[in-house]
């Protein structure tokens, strides 16, 4: 007994060790991103052989340090205990454009380089200058375009679902989803009017915002949630929390949407009903919800469904993609999803597909369960979206009984 259970403890010191070695190196990460987005750049656009003016070179590698240090420092101002918004404005800024840059340096700084050197363009001079310009070039055409795309009303993306559950009665229902709005450090309630009004063109049935609504509390960003009041739905407004709201005072949004005329749908659900035929509408809060401490406050996806018809079909509201294991498990028939902003900046989708199991559109899982994910309405943190659009969706659910 005694050499089965020190054999025991052996092997799991074992697989132990890796796992405390991997949680030791990620404690490091913070401190070594910074670096990394400020250092390369620096080094490919500097010192890799442009033999710059040493005004120029010292000019750049300054400006460099100065972000380093100036770039976490607002980002703490901005979004710690102070949340000063001129910080977060500049902090969130800074990170936005040293991540085109350090994306670029990286790509550029290889690939163009062996593509001149195989070509034979020019000396190792002309060839680390002809990669700096380039990288600059893209960096300020992607910036200038990704910025006018985060500030830009999104564009509604319509699709069919059909849903082989759904009865006859309900086919043609008209679903609009909105998300990750993020009201925040830049006032955008114009931009909030007129997703409104944009989302009321739709004339949907039901409209759905699932989550991260704002960075800030309810009474700081009010006016910028406000025209969320002005949204008309046929049916029904439903809501479910973000991973922010629990970042910011997740029972102040809570009351504020339902103040508005939103139904939060806190691990419950309402009934559709159209042609004799009803379809479960059911939400869940994040998956965030319990450790943040606020009492009453968790995912609960049996709660939601309880007294629910299980031969009815349920649309599910659930912020996060990867509640989606859980959903497939009840065998819900569709789930709406928001959170990953479709990666935001590219290429970042790769880190989100580390912990999400969809980054965009519509993916099948298990038996018979639908997860659709939106890229997003707004955005969060740096006010680019490059390659990753945001939008406005208006799924129109199918049934496969429905009449010619």
């Amino acid at each position: 007994m005694t050499e089965t259970s020190d054999t025991r403890s052996a092997a799991d010191e074992a697989r132990e060790a890796p796992r405390s070695r991997l949680q030791r190196l990620m404690r490091y990460i913070p401190l070594i991103a910074p670096v990394l987005l400020w250092a390369v750049p620096c080094w490919v656009l500097l010192h890799t052989g442009q033999r710059w003016p040493l005004p120029v070179t010292l000019t750049g590698t300054a400006l460099s340090v100065l972000g380093l240090a100036g770039m976490p420092l607002a980002m703490v101002r901005g979004h710690g205990r102070r949340q000063l918004d001129r910080a977060a404005i500049v902090g969130d800024t800074l990170l936005g454009c040293v991540w085109v840059l350090f994306t670029w340096s990286v790509l550029l700084g290889v690939l163009l380089r062996l593509a001149l050197t195989v070509g034979g363009v020019g000396d190792g001079q002309d060839r680390a200058r002809i990669v700096t310009w380039a990288v600059l070039g893209v960096a300020a055409v992607l910036l200038a375009w990704g910025y006018a795309e985060a500030r830009r009303v999104p564009r509604v993306r319509r699709l069919d679902v059909e849903l082989p559950r759904l009865g006859a009665g309900l086919d043609g229902t008209r679903v609009a989803l909105i998300t990750d709005t993020h009201y925040g450090p830049l006032d955008r309630a114009r931009w909030s009017a007129r997703v409104c009004e944009t989302v009321n063109t739709l004339e949907a049935d039901l409209v759905c915002h699932t989550g991260d609504i704002a960075d800030g509390t309810a009474e700081r960003r009010r006016a910028q949630a406000a025209p969320l009041g002005t949204v008309r739905a046929t049916r029904a407004r439903v809501y479910v929390t973000g991973n922010h709201e629990y970042y910011s005072e997740a029972q102040g949004w809570v009351d504020l949407m339902d103040e508005l005329g939103w139904e939060p749908l806190r691990n419950r659900h309402l009934l559709l009903e159209r042609g004799g035929d009803t379809l479960v509408v059911a939400g869940v809060d994040d998956v965030t919800a319990e450790s943040s401490g606020l009492a009453g406050h968790r995912a609960h996806l049996a709660g939601a469904l309880q007294g629910a018809d299980p031969d009815h079909p349920v649309l599910l509201l659930a912020h996060q993609p990867k509640f989606i294991d859980r959903a497939a498990a009840h065998g819900i028939d569709l789930q709406l999803s928001g959170h990953t902003h479709g990666g935001q900046i590219w290429p970042f989708h790769y880190l989100v597909r580390l912990d999400q199991p969809a980054v965009a559109g519509l993916s099948g899982h298990g038996a018979r369960t639908l997860l659709y994910t939106s890229r997003g309405t707004g955005f969060w943190g740096p006010p680019f979206r490059v390659f990753a659009p945001s939008e406005i969706t208006l799924l129109v659910l199918r049934s496969p009984r429905r009449s010619g």
